[in-house]
């Protein structure tokens, strides 16, 4: 299947700025390659992306794949681990085609990236930073959350994440409009120890009871699933995993403090 027929809905915001000029080099040779009568700007399974959430869908999967060329990278290594979560991602949401668009969208992120640090070893790590003020601009927070979720995803899925990649992880944060500490509260998810359980809610282990009932409703609310509805049925399936993290961190808690 022609590569238009999955990427080919970035519109809107995805069109100009850092983030089009990114785009423009990772997918305008894949284009270039490939039969222009097999481009529709259309989507796999004959969607069409007259239907905005198409174009917003893709436009935060590419979004996903330009900072998790940044994050893959932070360590100087490409772990196949990581590459592997992408694809599997691409594979389950988008169908075998996609794999390898997909991987090549990353590789040729990453020779970019070599041909701009060549001249100024900063030069990339700038244009990231642009591209999250970008999103920050026209990306929802809950969706920018679940954007964040999805690279610390990608961050851990060899096991462990380096310094350089926490690193990585809070600079994207803080270009797309949020925190180090919610990177933390991220990368603790799943975790199976109270320490762990109070990073989850952003809270010391010396807050008040009121206080961690407190952090828990505030971030209940800005990671419900329903938030992030309008970008497919992955996504939110992703959203209600993290969602049910954040409960089992809160009981962990409550269960400690002997809390109800």
């Amino acid at each position: 299947m022609g590569f238009g027929k999955w990427i080919g809905g970035i519109v809107g915001f995805m069109a100009a700025g850092p983030l089009g000029a990114l785009a423009g080099y990772a997918i305008g040779s894949m284009l270039e390659n490939n039969d222009e009568s097999n481009y529709s700007g259309g989507g796999y399974g004959g969607r069409t992306y007259e239907n905005p959430a198409y174009g917003q869908r893709n436009s935060f999967l590419f979004s996903m794949l330009v900072m998790a060329s940044y994050i893959i990278k932070a360590d100087g290594k490409v772990m196949h681990s990581e590459m592997e979560f992408v694809r599997q991602f691409l594979r389950v949401n988008f169908g075998e085609a996609a794999v390898a668009e997909g991987n090549q969208i990353l590789l040729n992120l990453f020779e970019q990236r070599k041909q701009m640090d060549a001249n100024n070893p900063q030069a990339f790590k700038n244009t990231i930073y642009e591209c999250g003020m970008q999103i920050r601009q026209n990306m929802g927070y809950e969706e920018r959350l679940q954007l964040l979720s999805f690279l610390a995803k990608i961050a851990q899925s060899d096991g462990s994440v380096c310094q350089a990649e926490i690193e990585a992880l809070k600079e994207v944060a803080t270009a797309m409009g949020m925190s180090a500490q919610e990177v933390e509260s991220m990368l603790n998810l799943g975790g199976n120890t109270l320490e762990q359980a109070y990073k989850v809610l952003e809270i010391e282990p010396t807050a008040t009871d009121d206080e961690v009932k407190a952090a828990y409703r505030k971030l209940a609310l800005k990671h419900h699933p329903d938030r992030v509805a309008t970008l497919g049925e992955d996504v939110k399936k992703a959203a209600e995993e993290k969602f049910q993290q954040i409960n089992n961190a809160k009981e962990m808690i409550y269960k400690a403090r002997g809390m109800k």
